[in-house]
């Protein structure tokens, strides 16, 4: 049984679409998100499998200022401030309040990890207007390693009290799934427009189109119904 949820935020519950108005502005294109996001990844994952890190946020700049020499725009501090900042006040997904109480009346009780630093995990919540909804904002900065690795899926289940198997990782990311899996969690995935699982593992047992249908999913797997 995992009857503790435990949820990504970026993508999954918050909409990073928010930032399209900046990315419009800087680079001429709100498709300028999704490329930055890409290098922001790759370059996140070069820092957790070489054994390095940096904070998320840092990355973030990093990333940012990586797809400016790409596309020989000129990128000034403030411009970077906008984009960093603005990832502590994006707005939820509209179904994510319905499915996160659907899923509090069920019983079930839920916390988020997130690879963003404890301060931004923390604003991010508050600013949210979900917070609640959850008994715990948990940071990867904490085990000193981002996700995918598996310490702060280690770690979350020891903040709440629980075996790794007795959480479920609910994520919108496939990196973010697997990683779950593979450190023993149960997960679902939030099978957003342009996100898709990664093949080099079995899916989870719960998949769905939004978080009110996962949380369906995710009931009916719990307790039968």
């Amino acid at each position: 049984m995992a009857r503790v949820c435990v949820f990504d935020v970026n993508e999954t519950l918050l909409d990073m679409g928010a930032l399209d108005p900046h990315f419009e502005r800087i680079f001429g294109e709100a498709s300028a998100r999704p490329v930055w996001f890409d290098r922001f990844l790759q370059l996140w994952l070069t820092e957790t499998v070489t054994g390095s890190y940096q904070p998320f946020g840092q990355i973030a700049g990093l990333a940012l200022r990586m797809l400016a020499g790409e596309r020989g725009v000129e990128l000034s501090d403030d411009d970077e401030q906008s984009v960093i900042g603005g990832i502590a006040s994006l707005p939820p997904h509209p179904e994510v309040e319905e499915g996160l109480r659907a899923l509090r009346g069920a019983g079930f009780r839920l916390a988020t990890l997130t690879n963003s630093t404890q301060k931004v995990a923390d604003a991010q919540i508050e600013n949210s207007g979900l917070g609640e909804l959850f008994e715990m904002s948990l940071s990867a900065d904490t085990a000193g390693r981002l996700k995918p690795a598996p310490e702060p899926y280690r770690m979350a289940a020891e903040a709440l009290g629980v075996p790794v198997g007795g959480i479920r990782l609910v994520a919108a990311h496939g990196w973010d799934v697997v990683g779950a899996m593979r450190a023993g969690c149960a997960a679902a995935f939030v099978a957003r427009p342009g996100k898709a699982l990664f093949p080099i593992a079995p899916p989870p047992d719960v998949v769905g189109a939004d978080l009110r249908e996962v949380a369906d999913g995710i009931i009916a797997a719990e307790w039968g119904g």
